[in-house]
């Protein structure tokens, strides 16, 4: 649901064959190692032609120390929208919408309507302001709304781009295709998601989403500040089939193997699914790991983070869902991948370093920088460091050397110079230079 997407990029090397074993016991020291340092709570699956590992770890519950396991359903975000295309897709095979119908059919009241199609909804390509950027939208976020309601809300958040004419990810296009389904099936999107997918394709532990309800084995999310704090919920009226799906990463994979095996919707359209324009198919991404491509999404909302990607040449599969989140979840996907496809990955080591509160005066202020149009504030609560780009959430920095602060879930290391009053940037690889105004 969020915005915010990122993508398996690996440089690993890769050979042309898998694992003829796979080393469970690595795969739980690796897991047990974030649990153990507070870096990941929620489960996760590997599947070769059937499942071969699963691995829960963390609480599900914080407060009541409730374990998870194999069942326990977490929201999935953003990978619902995998479940939309192909809701959309079998509408279109049965006749009841056509990809190139303009949205002026639907929604006449929405900007450019009349030049907007089905499939640039689809591949994000409409244009549509994407309404969970918008600086309010956590102000109200908890708060169920109607359709009416939400399609003000997309009006007033108006176009960013003449369609067809680029690609942005926007959450709006897919609460769209939500209503479009709903209109054509004349029955709410969470009837047709079980009527469609999850009945034929047995899945036991996957549905539209209500408030998270612990004694049916859901999990609450959380972020973690010096301890797990619990997470607001989304009303899930909001997401729809952008990311109101609650699902398990066994579960997904049962969904993957159906919708790449042709049993969702057809050969056909599942290439319309995978075909790619400007790095956006139809609710997939391309992932690649070594010479190897996966298609699969990305899935965030509130507190919970989630993954999955099918590899369709090797019959592999993948995915993890979380409900707190303190690591970079790129390197959970490959820790499993390189697990799978018998690659060497490496047991992580945590080392942070405890400061006092008066410590981290010497950093405090904002920084600003030529190399890119952003600004960081950074701030304090008690005895950890607060970092805030500009239009973003502040996230907590741990210590981890002498003036190093790190935030390991978005992958930042930020390296201090108090003394010349500058800040160093680094993410992915890539450096920016800050001063202090």
């Amino acid at each position: 649901m969020k915005k915010l997407i990122v993508l398996l990029l690996v440089t690993v090397f890769s050979t042309t064959f898998f694992a003829q074993k796979l080393d469970r016991d690595k795969l739980d020291l690796y897991f047990q190692t974030l649990e153990n340092n507070n870096k990941f709570m929620g489960s996760v699956a590997l599947s070769e032609n059937g499942i071969i590992y699963t691995r829960s770890v963390g609480y599900s519950d914080v407060e009541t120390k409730a374990k998870p396991n194999e069942t326990t359903k977490y929201r999935i975000g953003s990978i619902s929208k995998s479940f939309t295309s192909a809701l959309i897709l079998k509408a279109m095979e049965e006749n009841k919408l056509s990809l190139d119908t303009k949205i002026d059919q639907y929604f006449p009241s929405i900007k450019n309507a009349n030049k907007i199609s089905i499939s640039n909804l689809l591949n994000h390509r409409s244009g549509i302001h994407n309404f969970t950027s918008s600086e309010d939208y956590l102000k109200w976020n908890t708060q169920k709304k109607s359709e009416k309601e939400l399609l003000e809300i997309i009006e007033k958040g108006g176009i960013d781009f003449e369609p067809d004419s680029k690609a942005d990810y926007s959450n709006s296009n897919y609460v769209l295709l939500s209503f479009i389904l709903e209109k054509v099936y004349k029955k709410p999107y969470s009837e047709i998601l079980t009527d469609k997918i999850i009945k034929p394709v047995g899945l036991k532990n996957t549905y539209f989403g209500r408030k998270i309800n612990l004694k049916n084995n859901e999990a609450n999310s959380y972020h973690y500040e010096n301890e797990w704090k619990k997470e607001p919920e989304t009303d899930m009226s909001i997401p729809l089939g952008a990311g109101a799906i609650v699902s398990t990463p066994s579960d997904l994979l049962q969904f993957a193997d159906a919708l790449f095996g042709g049993k969702i919707i057809s050969e056909k359209s599942l290439k319309l699914m995978e075909t790619l324009k400007d790095n956006y198919g139809y609710g997939l991404f391309q992932m690649p790991f070594g010479t190897k491509k996966a298609f699969g999404h990305t899935g965030g909302i509130d507190g919970f983070t989630s993954n999955y990607g099918y590899f369709p040449a090797e019959k592999v599969s993948f995915a993890f869902t979380s409900n707190g989140s303190n690591y970079t979840n790129n390197n959970i996907a490959i820790a499993l991948l390189s697990a799978v496809f018998n690659q060497p990955y490496e047991i992580p080591t945590f080392k942070n370093i405890d400061l006092k509160t008066e410590d981290l005066d010497q950093y405090l202020g904002n920084y600003s920088s030529k190399d890119i149009p952003l600004k960081v504030t950074v701030t304090k609560s008690d005895t950890t460091l607060m970092a805030q780009a500009t239009g973003q959430s502040a996230f907590p920095l741990e210590a981890t050397d002498k003036n190093i602060f790190k935030f390991d879930q978005a992958g930042i290391v930020l390296e201090f110079k108090p003394a010349e009053k500058k800040m160093i940037l680094n993410q992915g690889g890539k450096i920016y230079n800050f001063d202090k105004e």
